[in-house]
């Protein structure tokens, strides 16, 4: 996963790398009892993600396997239990589901529900910036996703455009590294996507606990992103041991966009989200409120008066 996407991971040491080993199914491949590979979607640090079929299910599922090099490894095998956990814990329309894992076979996996439609990261490459009458509805759905996982006294950690699939409605996907509250304030090494992590994650503890605020942070970034083509911040350096260069947000503000491209009345609410310090930060559902008033003031969509066809 390349930057800006790169996800924040403590190393794993040995040679080669157990994170870049690869099971290469191909289409038919049984990856488990009854759950076929179709075909690679992706990969992260310590798993692959392949559409597949389910014959108990009789639909199409994502599953979610541990990289073969690692499947002994007990940090990969517990991050995947945590997940499954999450999956069972949380039920929101925002929010994807989970249908069964298997964590002690060859193959430890979790399978996922499939969801139709790219990637917010996809479409923001492919075509630019959404026009606000996309860009708001968005926010609300992701809104209400973080609102209900706060209220679960659940993370997320990690909301970025590739963490949203656009579909009907928007969902916010991958628990991977999200944590209760106890845990998140517990937290003292960076956690999530570099390009999108609050301060308090970049630095947790120093002074701020990780918190709902963060995901709240991650929405604002993903805004950001959506609305504007661009980053909030510089491009940190992740290679860097020095925090400052890494995790630019640690000492600059968001950068002030012009008002011909985002009036005040989007900007406002999206870069109050982007506050230093977590208590400056609305709320998920004060966001979403304000929100809501800049929905009410766009203009509707008209349609156009038909006229009867003549025989």
């Amino acid at each position: 996963m390349s930057d800006p996407e790169r996800q924040t991971s403590s190393p794993v040491a040995a040679e080669p790398d157990p994170r870049e080993s690869r099971w290469h199914f191909e289409e038919g491949d049984e990856i488990a009892p009854g759950r076929s590979a179709i075909k690679l979607l992706g990969g992260g640090f310590r798993y692959e993600a392949y559409l597949a079929w389910d014959d108990h299910l009789l639909t199409l599922v994502v599953i979610k396997v541990v990289r073969p090099g690692l499947v002994e490894d007990r940090h990969t095998l517990e991050g995947l239990a945590d997940e499954v956990r999450m999956l069972e814990r949380l039920n929101h329309p925002v929010l994807a589901r989970g249908f069964g894992a298997d964590l002690d076979g060859e193959r430890p996996h979790v399978v996922l529900e499939h969801l139709e439609g790219p990637r917010l990261s996809t479409l923001l490459r492919k075509y630019g910036p959404l026009p606000p009458e996309q860009l708001i509805p968005l926010a609300l759905q992701l809104c209400a996703a973080v609102h209900y996982l706060a209220g679960e006294g659940v993370v997320h950690l990690d909301v970025k455009p590739s963490n949203v699939i656009m579909g009907g409605p928007p969902r916010l996907i991958d628990l991977s590294v999200a944590r209760t509250l106890e845990e998140a304030a517990k937290l003292r090494s960076a956690v999530g996507t570099d390009a999108y992590m609050s301060p308090e994650q970049c630095r947790p503890g120093e002074p701020a606990i990780v918190g709902s605020a963060a995901d709240v942070w991650g929405v604002g970034a993903t805004l950001y992103r959506a609305f504007l083509g661009g980053r909030a911040f510089s491009k940190g350096d992740p290679d860097s041991s020095v925090p400052a260069e890494r995790w630019p947000q640690l000492v600059e503000a968001p950068k002030v966009p012009d008002v011909n491209r985002l009036p005040e009345v989007i900007a406002h609410p999206i870069l109050s989200c982007l506050a230093p310090d977590p208590a400056d930060r609305p709320s998920a559902a004060e966001l979403a409120a304000q929100l809501e008033l800049v929905l009410d003031a766009l203009p509707r969509p008209k349609l156009s008066k038909l006229k009867p066809r003549l025989r």
